[in-house]
């Protein structure tokens, strides 16, 4: 929005301020904040210095600006976040171990999936996420999972687009997408065959809370060159199960495996 729009109260501009920032642009001068925040440059210089003093920016020596520590602590103070990650870590470390391929847990915000951590290796196939990046959820393993739980409302939202087409294989067919989002109900997993690379298939299964709902999704990424994705299914369920226990889901009656599912060694 820019200054000569409608007037902003001080929260939308102090967080028009914070929200210049981005994985493509972590440091910015104070003229590019006001820029990318629609600031005059006096708005822009005299929020920056309140927010310099209460720790949300720090300033490095060559006058650049980075968000600060402060909002770090807060951030720790998310459910979705460090507490789930801390849950979900031996589990993660487990599927990584068993894969040496990339592992990610990612949560739901609005029509993005958010990454909160990943492991990879160096001899793992290429990827784009990274921790605190966000996609649409039609397009990854872990977003179709958490779209599909997501509710009717907001698949018909997802539905009616746009969906956007990072590679050849995105599915940006409406009809094609919602039979895949009952599949992934149906068998208790996600595959993603080449959407944001073309090179990467991801296997995803979902993450339940204490009262069974789907509050996270857990992915390993592997090359699509490599041993069939399907033969991972079992090893990503049994991820998200383990997670799903740890934050204190118990399955009705069973293992909380679809049926079917039999763990079997992941590669």
């Amino acid at each position: 929005m820019s200054a000569a729009g409608p007037a902003r109260s001080a929260a939308e501009r102090l967080l028009s301020v914070l929200g210049a920032f981005d994985h493509g642009r972590p440091a910015l001068t104070l003229s590019e904040i006001a820029r990318r925040a629609g600031l005059t440059l006096t708005t822009a210089h005299r929020l920056v210095a309140a927010l310099t003093d209460w720790g949300a920016l720090e300033r490095d020596e060559s006058g650049d600006y980075h968000i600060g520590l402060r909002l770090w602590e807060l951030a720790a103070l998310a459910p979705r976040g460090p507490a789930l990650r801390e849950a979900a870590m031996p589990f993660l470390e487990d599927l990584y171990e068993s894969t040496h391929e990339n592992v990610h847990l990612a949560v739901r915000d609005g029509r993005d999936v958010v990454y909160i951590e990943r492991i990879s290796g160096r001899s793992a196939v290429g990827v784009r996420s990274q921790v605190g990046t966000r996609w649409p959820l039609h397009a990854t393993g872990v977003g179709l999972v958490l779209l599909a739980h997501g509710g009717t409302a907001l698949q018909e939202e997802a539905c009616a687009g746009p969906l956007t087409a990072f590679t050849p294989y995105t599915v940006t067919d409406p009809a094609r997408l919602r039979s895949m989002l009952a599949q992934v109900r149906t068998t208790g997993c996600a595959l993603s065959d080449r959407q944001i690379t073309d090179d990467a298939v991801s296997v995803a299964a979902p993450v339940r809370g204490p009262r069974g709902e789907v509050v996270a999704s857990v992915s390993v990424v592997v090359p699509v060159a490599g041993a069939p994705a399907q033969t991972l299914i079992p090893a990503v369920r049994i991820a998200g199960l383990g997670i799903s226990r740890a934050l204190g889901w118990r399955p009705p009656g069973g293992t909380g495996l679809p049926s079917g599912g039999k763990p079997i060694a992941a590669r």
